[in-house]
């Protein structure tokens, strides 16, 4: 298996996240009355970009660029390519259906809105990714090396957590049971 083809498999969660974006856009566009292929042309123009930008993260992650469960480097791509993103899907759609592009007014102002807003969908995106790519690396991990190491990534930092959360417990079941003990001493 190629290099290129190893890191696609890797970039694939991203890619799906970035799909199911487009999707929910093209079905909000549809919910609030917009023609069907409106929506669906809507939908389109925004998912094949979101999908790149999460493949992009995706072979970030496989390359050791970006670790899981860090937001910044998440934060950084969306910030970056989520405002470009919704660039392509407002002036694009019109052209898909036979229009003429329709660029907003004002680029500037449109730009650094959604790049305000891109720090919001790098939440949902980061909370999906994290909740999708550990069982894909695991289906990956045999096979493709860079799986193999960002599944390793994962499982090192779940023991972390879980070793913190057990440290936690003893240190509470420690303080409550020497509470309760002071509470039974008898007083003199």
């Amino acid at each position: 298996m190629t290099q290129a083809r190893q890191l696609a498999e890797v970039s694939a969660s991203g890619a799906v996240i970035g799909v199911l974006g487009g999707a929910v856009v093209g079905g909000m566009a549809a919910l609030v009355g917009q023609p069907v292929g409106w929506a669906l042309t809507g939908a389109v123009t925004l998912a094949v970009p979101l999908a790149l930008l999460g493949a992009v993260y995706g072979v970030l992650v496989g390359l050791g660029r970006a670790k899981p469960g860090m937001f910044a480097p998440a934060a950084l791509v969306w910030f970056v390519g989520f405002p470009l993103a919704r660039l392509l899907h407002e002036t694009g759609t019109p052209v898909l259906l036979g229009g003429s592009p329709t660029p907003p007014d004002d680029v500037l102002t449109f730009l650094a809105y959604q790049a305000m807003v891109s720090l919001g969908f790098a939440i949902g995106f980061t909370w999906l990714y994290e909740r999708i790519t550990p069982a894909w690396m695991l289906h990956l991990k045999e096979h493709n090396p860079y799986a193999e190491r960002v599944y390793a990534r994962y499982v090192a930092h779940a023991s972390a957590v879980w070793a913190a959360r057990e440290q936690k417990r003893a240190r509470r079941a420690a303080s409550t049971g020497a509470a309760a003990r002071g509470r039974t001493r008898p007083s003199s």
